[in-house]
């Protein structure tokens, strides 16, 4: 079992930063990669940032540039970073942990089915 909770969710104007964080069981990552996510309703849910059993990174194209994934293993935390904040970014984001091939032997995007263990969700609101 690998429980995960995200917060750090918030309201925040265009162009604004915001950091969401994700605590994880102890373990969770040794031999997990993890991933952020994100859902708006009606739609579904997109891969934003993933990041390996190696700690190398991948983004969706939409946030490249602007979003940072990390991790402290000590502290059983994940990060995402998030800069330059736009309106569309605005979604209902979620954590995830999976067993996933590394990133150097990775192809398409970062899709749900990769991965096993959700947390809740923490929203994120931009405006104009």
């Amino acid at each position: 079992q690998v429980d995960l909770e995200e917060t750090g969710g918030d309201s925040v104007q265009s162009g604004g930063s915001l950091r969401l964080f994700c605590h994880a069981s102890e373990f969770t990552y040794m031999g997990y990669c993890m991933a952020w996510f994100r859902q708006t309703p009606g739609k579904v849910r997109d891969g934003v940032a993933l990041i390996d059993t190696d700690g190398i990174s991948d983004y969706a194209d939409s946030v490249k540039g602007r979003f940072t994934i990390s991790q402290d293993n000590a502290k059983n935390l994940l990060y995402l970073q998030m800069s330059s904040l736009k309106p569309e970014d605005t979604a209902m984001y979620y954590c995830a942990a999976g067993r996933c091939l590394p990133v150097h032997e990775r192809g398409g995007s970062i899709s749900p089915a990769e991965f096993d263990y959700w947390g809740q969700g923490t929203q994120v609101t931009v405006s104009s």
